[in-house]
């Protein structure tokens, strides 16, 4: 997905009231077929390993995890970490942070869960 389809998918979500996810009216960050959208099974959990390579604490990745599990989801598809643009995502991040009503803390756990795996899956960010 391009990055200008991407704010502009964001900049939707933010600008209407999540949907339950229950409800029929996810919106769907994708866009394409690019396998950027997964399903819960295929977003990693932190781990020790995840850990100690990322240089941060696991209790820190893990509330980033459960965050983007239990938050993100809420309102679109979960958009797999490895596939997250960074450059794209802290300047979204900030935005869907207050529209979900979440504390700076957990955006910046979110961040570090997501840098966590693409450092693992050997991604330069």
């Amino acid at each position: 997905m391009k990055p200008k389809r991407i704010a502009l998918a964001l900049l939707s979500l933010l600008l209407s009231a999540c949907v339950p996810s229950g409800g029929g009216g996810i919106a769907d960050m994708d866009g394409g077929d690019d396998g950027a959208v997964g399903g819960i099974s295929e977003v990693p959990n932190p781990s020790e390993a995840m850990a100690k390579k990322s240089g941060k604490p696991l209790a820190q990745l893990q509330r980033g995890h459960e965050v983007y599990m239990l938050k993100c989801g809420e309102c679109h598809a979960y958009q797999l970490p490895e596939k997250v643009d960074i450059m794209d995502w802290e300047d979204a991040m900030p935005k869907m942070i207050r529209h979900a009503g979440l504390p700076s803390s957990d955006e910046k756990a979110v961040l570090d869960y997501v840098l966590a795996v693409k450092k693992e899956k050997g991604q330069e960010y």
